[in-house]
């Protein structure tokens, strides 16, 4: 082992690679637990996990390596498992293989040996093997490969410790014993030639036996970084004259050779180590794929579940989301009790509170969303849901695996368009990345849960969810097909896709990706929501000399003193009184009168016969109560009046005048502009920002849920309300996912191409919606 590639953050460094589907990440989950991190690799968006384990007195670093079925470099993949193996050295890979899938796994367990690294391999999902009829010699596996095998079944968290031990003892012994792929006399014969040449060339840190075949199959990375070095093109032209006698000896291109070969090599130590019990000719997974994927079927299907999935969203989550909303209501209401009046109780109960809490309040939502798609994802329906959705995509001219990344974006816009680097197909993956924001993320489910619970029907909220989801889908095949007939043109290339087995998900692995998608939602709403949130407050409530219409101050003093002077001409001065306290009795039946206008509750009975017995009085009580209702209706009008001049005169206010003639066509005023503007940081902030004009143009003192606080505003109705949604489904991409689709498409003319066409396709949609709805008397 070299001590040199010790890792600063501990003691030794272990990348996990393997097939995509193997239970890698499950593996990675159950070594790491919660002490894990993502961030990128340096100079591409492919994302990096990292964890860390104690573990026999050592501090171990571990990788979690992109998913990949070989380390040709096609995509970005391959390219980053291949080059942290190589480039980082890790002190010892273990690679996971699928025992249900051991043929094909074996093709990049072979490709790994062959770079001549400390590597333990993990036979994996033995429990789904078993199930198909196979059992496979793990004793014999580990002496054809010359490395140790584990044992495991990652969803049941069976030999991690193995593992971890095997993992100890590997790095303990630095001894590598050779591993050779015999790829024919004549191929072997060339391998020797080039690696004559490269023995020659200074500064080589690759094996050079792999490095010969990597160059013989025309790996242009490996080609370039060859070709730079000194003696480096003597051996590129020796490859090119190679390449060119194999191919006339075997009439097709090296590396197809090359990759049969290595393929044959696989299949026969499959053969030997694999001892089939029994033939299935259809086993369980075949049995459900011919429902799920039925060339008729499939589709409706699909979609069916996606209506039962956001079904369960809306009617599940309306019950703790309820809950949180009223906490929030009560918290507002006993921090702004006890807050002098000022700035900071507005900051803090408008701003704060009425703004995050509104954000926060549909995390139980975001959670649910996430759940549903954590189990689409482990049982394995994710995979088909692509494959049922190829013949859609083929239509505009994509195939299944571009609705994979677009499958993602209901999570998030930014792994989506990461996602997208799989696709072999530069044309294809430009395209995907184009029309990724389309779909909608789990950003904007607060936005279109404020609206729908405020506006539509408990029995019809699951559907117009899943119409908005719809509607995006629909959308996003439209524009692909616009473009690929207009801007990037050309033929689509087959699809073919392995179709992982159905697994029952574990509850360990649902849990965590909840957590993981409930800790980010937090963070959000703790850090950029709240950023955002405070700077809102501050443009609706600055500056502060507003000059009124009216003198609102003077008017409301002014009710005040004729509530004052008509309740002792009418009613204190026929009793003979100077004050209302000065008449127990006709403060209870005043009380009781109020009672019986505000609460549902009261007891009509005691009511009825506490007047029988006060008759004389109830016609003053009365009298009194209703002057009182209108003084403060009077007050409470005078008020709000005042908070809306004064909001309509704010920095927000001047905002969203300058924006409201370009969305008043789409049923818009200016306060959902200043909102919209404002959703560009992040989707959920429209949902915050709302939350704080609304907080800051009320003028009463207790807190009012947003999704009531908006159906009280004039300007909405249920055909503004899903005008809205599809403006906020379409409109650009949050400014994190503008930024990635910079570095992934490395070019400022895409991003802003993307803001543009989103934005205009949201105005376009919005308008028509709103206008046709108007026509129709909606």
């Amino acid at each position: 082992m070299d001590k040199n590639n010790l890792n600063d953050k501990g003691n030794l460094t272990v990348a996990l690679a393997g097939n995509p589907n193997s239970g890698k990440t499950t593996i990675f989950n159950n070594i790491t637990g919660a002490r894990q991190h993502a961030g990128n690799y340096p100079g591409v968006t492919v994302e990096r996990r990292e964890g860390f384990k104690n573990f026999a007195g050592k501090e171990l670093l571990i990788i979690d390596l992109p998913g990949t079925y070989s380390l040709t470099a096609h995509s970005l993949d391959e390219l980053v498992a291949r080059n942290v193996v190589i480039d980082e050295r890790p002190d010892v890979i273990v690679n996971i293989l699928d025992a249900s899938n051991l043929e094909r796994n074996l093709y990049l367990a072979v490709q790994m040996l062959e770079m001549e690294r400390p590597m333990v391999v993990c036979l994996n999902m033995l429990d789904v093997a078993e199930k198909i009829g196979e059992k496979v010699n793990d004793k014999l596996l580990a002496e054809k490969l010359g490395v140790a095998v584990v044992k495991s079944i990652g969803n049941k968290n069976e030999g991690t410790n193995d593992i971890l031990e095997k993992v100890v003892v590997t790095t303990a012994n630095q001894e590598i014993k050779p591993f050779k792929v015999f790829y024919g006399a004549e191929i072997e014969a060339k391998i020797s030639e080039v690696i004559t040449c490269l023995e020659n060339v200074a500064g080589i840190k690759y094996p050079l036996r792999w490095l010969a075949i990597k160059l013989l199959e025309n790996d242009q990375e490996i080609v370039t970084a060859i070709e730079n070095k000194v003696e480096g093109k003597t051996v590129v032209r020796v490859v090119e004259k190679a390449r060119i006698e194999l191919k006339d000896k075997f009439s097709e291109e090296i590396e197809l050779v090359l990759a049969e070969r290595r393929y044959a090599f696989a299949n026969e130590i499959y053969t030997e180590v694999t001892e089939k019990h029994s033939h299935m000719d259809e086993n369980f997974s075949d049995k459900i794929d011919n429902v799920l994927t039925h060339k008729i079927w499939g589709l409706p299907i699909f979609f069916g579940i996606m209506w039962l999935l956001f079904n369960f969203v809306f009617t599940v989550g309306a019950y703790p989301q309820e809950w949180i909303e009223n906490g929030i209501t009560i918290l507002g209401d006993f921090v702004g009790q006890n807050m002098a009046n000022g700035d900071l109780k507005s900051l803090v109960v408008d701003g704060i509170i009425g703004g995050v809490g509104a954000v926060l309040s549909f995390l139980p939502n975001i959670l649910i969303l996430f759940l549903g798609i954590a189990l689409l994802e482990d049982t394995g329906y994710m995979a088909r849901a692509a494959f049922v959705m190829d013949r859609v995509m083929r239509a505009v001219g994509l195939h299944g695996k571009s609705f994979i990344p677009l499958l993602v974006g209901f999570g998030c816009t930014i792994p989506s368009i990461m996602g997208t680097r799989t696709l072999e197909n530069n044309k294809d993956r430009m395209v995907t990345m184009l029309v990724a924001p389309l779909m909608s993320c789990g950003a904007r489910l607060p936005v279109y849960t404020l609206l729908i619970g405020a506006f539509f029907s408990e029995e019809i909220a699951g559907t117009m969810l899943f119409l908005v989801y719809f509607i995006g889908i629909m959308l996003a095949v439209l524009m692909a097909f616009i473009f690929r007939k207009t801007l990037f043109k050309g033929n689509t290339e087959p699809f073919i896709m392995e179709m992982p087995k159905y697994h029952l998900p574990t509850l360990r692995s649902i849990v965590t990706h909840m957590w993981e998608r409930g800790v980010l939602y937090v963070k959000k709403a703790g850090t950029l929501i709240l950023a955002a949130t405070i700077l809102i407050w501050f443009l609706t409530n600055y500056p502060t000399n507003v000059e009124f219409s009216k003198d609102y101050e003077g008017l409301i003093s002014g009710a005040e003193e004729q509530f004052s002077q008509n309740v002792n001409t009418e009613v204190l001065a026929p009793l003979g009184l100077e004050k209302l306290e000065d008449n127990t009795e006709l403060v209870t039946m005043v009380n009781n009168l109020k009672e019986s206008t505000n609460s549902e509750n009261t007891n009509a009975e005691n009511l009825d016969s506490f007047v029988a017995e006060n008759t004389a009085l109830v016609g003053f009580a009365k009298k009194y109560v209703m002057l009182e209702s209108e003084k403060d209706e009077k007050v409470s009008l005078l008020a709000n009046e005042q908070a809306g001049e004064s909001l309509a005169a704010s920095y927000s206010g001047q905002i969203g005048r300058v924006i409201e003639p370009v969305i008043k066509p789409l049923g818009f005023d200016w306060k959902i502009g200043v909102g919209l503007v404002s959703g560009m940081a992040a989707k959920e902030v429209l949902v915050s920002t709302l939350g704080t004009i609304y907080s800051v143009g009320e003028a009463d003192e207790e807190s009012t849920p947003l999704a009531e606080a908006i159906k009280n505003d004039p300007i909405f109705s249920p055909l503004v309300a899903f005008s809205l949604m599809i403006f906020t489904l379409l409109y650009s991409p949050c400014f994190a996912a503008l930024a990635v689709l910079k570095r992934e498409t490395n070019s400022w003319k895409w991003t802003g191409f993307t803001f543009l066409y989103s934005t205009i396709l949201a105005w376009i949609a919005s308008f028509a919606i709103y206008q046709i709805g108007t026509l129709l008397g909606y």
